[in-house]
């Protein structure tokens, strides 16, 4: 893979599905016009974050992938010749919907699409009410610029998530994210919150000696009751942040990695030679209680 270019786009969204695609799309174009080779949108782009009410009026936003979007997308992946990574809200049947996230690459065709695996349910982040948990495992896809993987938000917390799929040989592990702070939480939680979910994906990419590239939404939603938090960032194979967006503004960011590095990281810190397969048995387990007796 070697230098690629990657480009984050970190943006706030409307009501009108449509202009959240279009300003999407012109961010993607300012993406590739600064050479941005494979660029990253956030989670659920064409929306709101709809997800902090039960409200059977937002299964009308879901579609088919491939569908219009993506086919959209695919079309200015073409014309620009950049891989482009869409988070998109699927509808797979009647009745079933998933968190889905379409790979479009660089000559315009579809390559795929990642399911998300873990659903979370936790106050103004209602997901189990509308997405059926991933089917497809853990994937990577192998574009123009390299061999990538997807993972979406509330994996982001998942090692083993983030460890199968860079056993699968993903050189980079891209997390689409929808996140924020309730408007009522004090500075110190809102820092506490944002340090955790930064470091445990820092970890991901010293744990597998692979860059990590983290994209998430700005802007106030739920009628002010919820501010994105933005701080889109780009950690290298060590956790060392490259770059790391604003927790307030929309931001277009292009930054140049070198994937090479990964195996001087994990020469020099064989964390994967050094794994013991043969003891890990009790991972698969939920919980492993003590026996009585």
């Amino acid at each position: 893979m070697g230098k690629v270019k990657v480009g984050l786009v970190q943006m706030s969204c409307t009501a009108d599905k449509q202009a959240n695609l279009d300003k999407a799309v012109a961010k993607v174009r300012e993406a590739a016009a600064k050479g941005a080779q494979i660029v990253c949108l956030q989670e659920l782009f064409t929306s709101l974050y709809f997800c902090d009410v039960e409200d059977y009026e937002n299964f009308k936003l879901a579609e088919p992938i491939p569908g219009p979007s993506s086919e959209a997308l695919a079309k200015i992946a073409g014309e620009l010749g950049i891989v482009i990574i869409a988070s998109l809200f699927e509808k797979r049947a009647q009745g079933i919907y998933h968190n889905t996230t379409a790979v479009l690459d660089a000559d315009g065709k579809y390559i795929g699409k990642y399911r998300k695996m873990h659903i979370p349910d936790d106050p103004a982040y209602y997901e189990k009410f509308y997405f059926t948990p991933g089917d497809l495992g853990y994937k990577i896809f192998d574009t123009r610029f390299g061999r990538i993987g997807v993972l979406i938000c509330w994996d982001q917390w998942y090692p083993e998530a983030s460890r199968i799929t860079a056993l699968m040989g993903a050189e980079i592990l891209f997390y689409p994210t929808a996140i924020g702070w309730a408007a009522s939480q004090d500075e110190a939680t809102n820092t506490e919150q944002y340090g955790a979910w930064q470091t445990i994906q820092r970890s991901h990419a010293v744990a597998n000696g692979v860059h990590v590239v983290s994209v998430n939404r700005v802007g106030l939603e739920q009628n002010g009751a919820m501010k994105f938090w933005g701080g889109s960032f780009i950690a290298n194979p060590f956790g060392t942040i490259l770059y790391q967006a604003s927790h307030d503004n929309e931001e277009v960011i292009v930054h140049e990695i070198d994937t090479r590095s990964t195996d001087r990281y994990r020469t020099h810190w064989p964390f994967l030679r050094d794994r013991r397969i043969d003891s890990y048995q009790p991972i698969t387990k939920r919980y492993i209680d003590e026996e009585v007796g």
